[in-house]
């Protein structure tokens, strides 16, 4: 294999999936054009590419960080071929999605815009019916189009040689996921007491009942949490992110390597996102500000990852630029989107005093539903992607007992399939969480409270975007502080104190 024109051609799907990507949701194109893009380059992703992969990551002899470029591409490749097995049915289910409509008392809402419908309804039965009718379309014209995917996905990992994807999950990403169980156990463990008396409150402002009475259906609008708007105005939205970056000596364009959309078109996608394009020179961030906190959150977070991409160091190989741990990124983007919950950002960028800490209260509430949630999906999607996985039913079952327990909510068994990303993304998510305090604490320690407003803040951050994602979360923290990713940080975080198993 000549891993240099690898190398080349992979760069190049990855420019030409980027761009597609954002001129479909930028609003600038109607169609989506992802599979000529995989057939043009379909070679990188064949099963004799993984295997070659495969046989060169195991070999020994290499540097680190030889070594470390090797596994990405493994990663990458095995990704790529799972993605081309199951080309039909994703294509099916966009477009089964795209036109699916649901009859909610009389009144059609379209399933993809019936999440912001529910977020957005100030009645509780209402929101009980955008929920059930969603559910009842899902069971019915998605989840055969998720079944065949996940079973065809099961099925090409073996063809491939694992005896499981999660199997397959832990060698390519390098995550010794037993561990990551353990800590995730542990801190469900860790903050079961106090959950009620941390998100009762907050759900009884929101929603107006108590915890007993709580459903599945009311959490888009406890999330959304429409009542604080005011203290997060959509004319401050851009104005504020602007500020947040010159604090830190940092610009939105970075010196003209992010493209920063925010004209607005009928068919923009509503949410910020961010892709790197040809990272460091061609990052674009899209923004298309309504208002309310979620734009904050969203715009910070994808802020973030533009800025670490666009410091990223362009003699660095393709590898450390573009792929690797994305709880590295997802991190650096938790840093910025936790900034919304900060009392002193929230003083000093929206000079909103929350003197009786209803923002914060919220906030905190909302991360510990988030935390709760995705440790107990790991633990569901461990079991759904291990070598036996239960039958669709039982598995099913599994799902909404996971998540029931984990969130005092009766969770449906509906949403089983569609609730899980590829590449078992939940262990980015979590280690990303436990990165991100350690970062904060780091930053706090070193530059202060307010350390988003101290430009030596920012030249230490550009200097750890400087080495892309190099490193593992776990690698990054230990060459940083030599601590190990301990999810006790996570805990103390929200106050509860006491310590938590460390993820390995």
């Amino acid at each position: 294999m000549d891993l240099g024109a690898y190398r080349l051609q992979a760069e190049t799907f990855v420019a030409e999936l980027g761009d597609e990507y954002y001129t479909h949701y930028a609003g600038l194109k109607d169609g989506f054009d992802v599979d000529a893009i995989y057939a043009r380059h379909a070679g990188l992703f064949s099963f004799d590419a993984v295997a070659r992969l495969r046989e060169l990551a195991a070999s020994d002899g290499r540097s680190p960080d030889d070594a470390r470029r090797l596994r990405m591409l493994l990663d990458f490749a095995v990704e790529g071929c799972l993605g081309l097995a199951t080309t039909a049915e994703a294509a099916a289910l966009a477009q089964r999605e795209a036109g699916l409509r649901l009859d909610v008392g009389g009144t059609v809402v379209g399933f993809r815009e019936s999440v912001v419908a529910q977020a957005n309804e100030p009645g509780r039965e209402r929101r009980a019916a955008i929920e059930a009718a969603r559910l009842e379309a899902t069971e019915r014209d998605l989840n055969p189009l998720h079944r065949a995917a996940l079973q065809r996905t099961h099925a090409v990992v073996r063809e491939l040689g694992w005896p499981s994807y999660r199997a397959m999950c832990a060698d390519c990403k390098g995550v010794d996921l037993d561990a990551l169980s353990a800590a995730t156990e542990t801190f469900l463990a860790a903050t079961d007491a106090d959950y009620d008396a941390i998100v009762g409150p907050a759900v009884e402002r929101v929603v107006g009942v108590g915890m007993a009475r709580l459903t599945r259906a009311d959490l888009p609008w406890f999330f959304r949490a429409r009542d604080e708007d005011a203290s997060f105005p959509a004319q401050q939205l851009l104005p504020a992110f602007e500020a947040t970056l010159g604090g830190l000596g940092l610009e939105p364009a970075a010196g003209g390597r992010v493209l920063l959309d925010v004209e607005p078109r009928p068919r923009k996608s509503p949410r910020a996102f961010c892709v790197p394009v040809r990272a460091p020179g061609d990052v674009r961030l899209v923004v298309a500000p309504v208002g309310g906190r979620d734009d904050y959150v969203a715009l910070l977070h994808e802020g973030g990852h533009a800025q670490h991409f666009a410091h990223v160091a362009p003699e660095l190989p393709f590898e450390f630029r573009h792929l690797g741990d994305n709880a590295v990124t997802e991190a650096f983007a938790f840093l910025f989107d936790h900034l919304a919950e900060d009392p002193a950002w929230l003083r000093r960028r929206l000079g909103v005093a929350d003197d009786d800490g209803t923002v914060a209260a919220h906030a905190r509430a909302s991360r510990l539903v988030y935390l709760r949630r995705y440790a107990a999906k790991l633990s569901y999607e461990l079991v759904a992607h291990g070598e036996d996985p239960p039958g669709d039913a039982l598995l099913a079952d599994v799902y909404a007992r996971s998540l029931t327990d984990a969130l005092r909510v009766a969770w449906p068994t509906a949403t089983h399939l569609s609730d899980m990303d590829p590449g078992l993304y939940v262990t980015s998510y979590l280690r990303a969480w436990a990165l991100e305090t350690h970062l904060r604490r780091w930053l706090s320690d070193r530059f202060g409270a307010e350390w988003f407003a101290v430009p030596e803040a920012g030249t230490a951050l550009r200097e750890l975007w400087r080495d892309g994602q190099r490193l593992s979360a776990e690698e990054l923290l230990g060459s940083l502080t030599g601590e190990r990713l301990d999810f006790g940080v996570l805990v103390a975080d929200l106050g509860l104190g006491g310590g938590g198993e460390e993820a390995r």
